[in-house]
């Protein structure tokens, strides 16, 4: 009797199977969240220029200050309440600069020690 092989499911991830990836920024917006929730979410449509491909990330936190051909570094992340976002920008790298005065959660936000 022949074994029938599992195939592996193919990753349809816009990184090539990386997990992060430096991209230039197309345009910096707002977006507004699926029906339960209500507050303006700041994205970034982006390129990686490696692969030439575009996609759209979200910014964690509060303010920021990046612009047109600013380099960020990018990440898959589930963001459940943008339609299609499946990326995040990490803060505290490249041009993506840290929340200041954060308090807790700091390793999210690219927060240094508070003291």
């Amino acid at each position: 009797m022949k074994q029938i092989k599992k195939r592996k499911q193919k990753s349809t991830s816009k990184l090539n199977g990386n997990p992060q990836k430096r991209a230039v920024c197309l345009r910096v917006l707002t977006m507004s969240p699926k029906k339960p929730n209500s507050a303006n979410r700041s994205i970034v449509k982006t390129t990686i220029l490696h692969f030439k491909t575009k996609l759209i990330a979200k910014i964690t936190g509060e303010s920021n200050q990046l612009q047109q051909h600013s380099t960020v570094l990018v990440q898959g992340a589930q963001v459940r309440d943008l339609i299609g976002v499946s990326y995040t920008a990490i803060r505290g790298k490249y041009d993506l600069t840290c929340v200041s005065n954060r308090k807790t959660s700091r390793s999210s936000y690219g927060a240094k020690k508070f003291k």
